[in-house]
């Protein structure tokens, strides 16, 4: 039996979130054999949490040794980290794709409103160039519901992108161009654009493509070329239905039923709710996998709720979502 939040769950507030991680705790222990053997581990053994911080969060590197998943089904997807040649890849093991797109759909209207008022532009060549990227997904069906004639993906088509995004600027047409850094930086070093109606949205990843930068570089490089106030970023990964926003600064925004916290690298059961730390995240959507993530990202989150990447643990292995460092 699923939890009764999840017919809710695109409607939770922050009054009623507390409640449902709970429930979605409870259920998962149950629900959950690798989180179920997680938590044993630990040695804990009572299966109550009074609030969120008490909630084990299982370390992100299970995806890659594990087929994590709560209740028994056949996945109508198998989503891949993009990774190195020399990494084992994250695979999520999707239950519903209506409940991830339900989740994205929800989360981008958050933020932007109808994918059908944009022209969708998707300079991702390091995910178009393998199978099963959640990130690939996304884009093309924003684009499927936008259904603007100028919608489409780049590989290494850069005099057509530069063309289409002229094209769109003369027209007064507002763009989302949803770039991968290096991507976007190499483009950006070969063109000079007034992008005034163009919103762009860097997903990370760097790869080992270039040096690295901060992403305060990053979006400086990226402001100059393209012409724009502020450079906006995207923060999800193989392993999380649903994704967090930033319009300016790599200040990013969950969606409300997602929600960040840090966690002492010392002691890692030591969960706050505010300042830095390796970054923990609760993803509600993730009901049929495990909603309780800890990353191997280090960050800052704020008395809001809002937080910023800045790096990765040390020793972690290098990953597409995130190798912007501070």
């Amino acid at each position: 039996m699923n939890p009764a939040f999840v017919n809710n769950l695109f409607d939770l507030n922050a009054a009623s979130f507390n409640h449902a991680a709970v429930e979605a705790f409870r259920f998962q222990l149950a629900e959950n054999d690798i989180y179920q053997t997680f938590y044993k581990m630990l040695g804990k053994n009572d299966w109550l949490a009074g609030s969120v911080t008490e909630i084990p969060f299982l370390p992100i590197s299970f995806f890659k040794t594990h087929s994590v998943v709560s209740t028994k089904f056949q996945p109508e997807a198998v989503f891949e980290s993009s990774g190195t040649s020399q990494t084992i890849q994250s695979r999520h093991y999707v239950k519903s794709l209506e409940l991830y797109e339900q989740s994205f759909f929800k989360a981008f209207e958050l933020n932007y409103g109808k994918p059908e008022n944009y022209c969708i532009l998707g300079l991702l060549p390091s995910y178009l160039e393998r199978q099963h990227s959640s990130l690939v997904y996304m884009v093309k069906r924003l684009m499927d519901k936008s259904q603007h004639p100028a919608n489409g993906f780049y590989l290494n088509e850069w005099d057509s992108l530069h063309e289409t995004l002229q094209q769109m600027n003369a027209n007064k047409q507002p763009v989302i161009l949803f770039g991968v850094t290096f991507g976007l930086l190499d483009f950006a070093e070969k063109y000079k654009l007034n992008c005034t109606n163009t919103i762009i949205v860097e997903t990370g990843g760097m790869k080992g493509r270039r040096e690295e930068l901060t992403r305060e570089e990053v979006h400086k490089r990226l402001k100059e070329s393209f012409a724009v106030e502020s450079v906006h970023s995207e923060y999800g990964m193989t392993e999380l239905m649903s994704q967090a926003y930033s319009k300016a600064d790599g200040l990013f925004r969950c969606p409300p039923w997602m929600k960040v916290f840090v966690r002492d690298e010392d002691d890692p059961q030591l969960i706050k709710t505010t300042g830095r730390g390796a970054i923990n995240i609760i993803d509600l959507a993730n009901i049929y996998s495990c909603c309780f993530i800890a990353t191997d990202d280090v960050g800052e989150v704020y008395g809001d709720g809002s937080f910023k990447v800045l790096g990765r643990i040390d020793n972690s292995d290098i990953r597409g979502c995130s190798l912007l460092a501070l």
